[in-house]
């Protein structure tokens, strides 16, 4: 079996093993206590976040280790607002967020804070100078995430920090995805990540707050880890999370040559390998082991299942299948294609022949489930001046299936109105159009779900 599946969670790693399997005899006891046994806990828990820091790039005394990257995110946030409550209760994220950071934006705004979401390019960057007119008197916090976990795009985190700062306003980094590839670079007040993404054990996560940023913590407060996160401290996961960070570390440079080559193999080759695949993310500016295409006119679930019968753990963001009833929040702020959407995340140690099989592989799989699906197979010299199509009821891919279908029935400057209740046509309709280069001329109300209009270019 290929686990091509890293950026959900990476498999624990040799020496995240081995440091657990040492500290359990050591460091079970409570740290805080000067006996013999708390003592030894103490110094294998501040060697922990010695090493920790030295990869964030941080002071140790700046560093807590929480229950989760998730946890760290949600005290993170909520301990920076509240600490900044006299200057506003404004907070900034981008329309890409991680959902965890997504959720506390939820929070804070039915608790009456205000939400500015900074949106992105097709490619999933934000525009530095869009933080800035996003920045207002009241802003308390703002967050942006240092790489896309969905598909792979570096932020530009540096710039933004700087525009931060300038306006006296302290940045949350959500480097959950890339701390394994290098320290974050910029003037960042805060950050966050998650040891399973590297390598660690599950439920270890970190949080910095660098000194001078106004952090009130939330809820009753700890005596434990500064009073920032609550709960006997985990040593033996702790240390072998910073030492699994560190290990991955030192083995980033190589593997990311190796990695980046790889996965822009999958890039280049899959749109010739399977027609109508769109590849998503920035293609340079990008995480080096993490690819991600949407593959039109299948059902994204279907294909995660046949590739796992066949061998590959891959995921998906795709609003088809059973884990959202939604689109991906990503994939609409990108206005890409989410229907038959793969995120392929490479580990440190894949071979090349299991890339190569995927390839192979890959064409037979999209195609089979395509004809399951009806799918179109070609175009058409059609002379009707407008069609309707009834896809009410029908969830996604069809109903970008049945405009592909429609749209050789029209002449060239003829229209095709799709009448369809599936939320994901929203995303899917204007997404096709711009891979098919159609003209998508826009949405209305209908009687029954909406009408959504496109015109014929071609």
């Amino acid at each position: 079996m290929s686990y091509f599946d890293v950026a959900s969670s990476a498999p624990l790693h040799p020496v995240a093993r081995q440091a657990l399997q040492a500290s359990l005899d050591e460091g079970w006891a409570d740290p805080s206590r000067l006996y013999r046994e708390g003592r030894r806990a103490r110094l294998l828990l501040d060697a922990a976040r010695e090493a920790a820091a030295e990869a964030v790039g941080c002071r140790a005394d700046e560093l807590v280790f929480t229950s989760s990257g998730t946890r760290a995110v949600h005290s993170g946030m909520a301990g920076a607002l509240a600490g900044r409550r006299r200057v506003g209760r404004h907070l900034i994220v981008s329309a890409v967020e991680h959902s965890s950071v997504l959720h506390s934006a939820e929070a804070h705004e039915g608790d009456g804070g205000a939400v500015t979401e900074v949106g992105v390019d097709r490619g999933g960057a934000v525009d530095p100078e869009a933080y800035a007119a996003a920045l207002r008197e009241d802003t308390a916090l703002a967050c942006l995430q240092s790489a896309n976990h969905e598909v792979g795009t570096v932020q530009p985190v540096a710039q933004v920090a700087e525009v931060c700062r300038a306006a006296g306003v302290p940045l949350l980094v959500d480097a959950a995805q890339s701390l394994p590839w290098g320290r974050v670079d910029g003037d960042w007040s805060l950050l966050t990540g998650s040891a399973h993404k590297w390598g660690g054990p599950a439920g270890v996560g970190l949080l910095v707050v660098r000194k001078g940023v106004r952090f009130a913590v939330q809820g009753p407060v700890d005596e434990r880890e500064s009073g920032r996160a609550v709960g006997f401290e985990n040593i033996p996961a702790i240390v072998a999370a910073a030492a699994s960070l560190r290990a991955v570390r030192a083995e980033a440079d190589a593997a990311g040559v190796r990695l980046r080559e790889l996965t822009e193999r999958i890039r280049a080759r899959v749109p010739g390998l399977v027609p109508d695949v769109e590849v998503v993310g920035d293609p340079v500016r990008r995480l080096p082991h993490l690819v991600t295409f949407s593959c039109l006119y299948v059902d994204g679930e279907t294909v995660l299942h046949e590739l796992d019968r066949a061998g590959f753990s891959v995921s998906s963001g795709s609003s088809c299948t059973s884990s959202t009833l939604t689109p991906s929040h990503v994939l609409r702020a990108m206005g890409v294609v989410s229907e038959g959407n793969v995120r392929v995340s490479l580990p440190f140690g894949v071979k090349e022949a299991e890339v190569e099989r995927f390839l192979e592989v890959l064409p037979g799989v999209v195609r089979g489930v395509r004809e399951t699906l009806g799918a179109p197979v070609g175009g058409g010299d059609g002379a009707a001046e407008a069609v309707t199509v009834d896809a009410l009821g029908m969830s996604c891919p069809l109903p970008v299936i049945e405009l592909a279908k429609a749209i050789g029935r029209v002449r060239v400057g003829g229209t095709v109105t799709v009448l369809a209740d599936d939320e994901v046509a929203a995303v899917d309709i204007p997404a096709w159009c711009w891979t098919q280069e159609q003209e998508y001329v826009g949405e209305r109300p209908a009687d029954r779900g909406v009408a959504y209009v496109v015109r014929r270019s071609s």
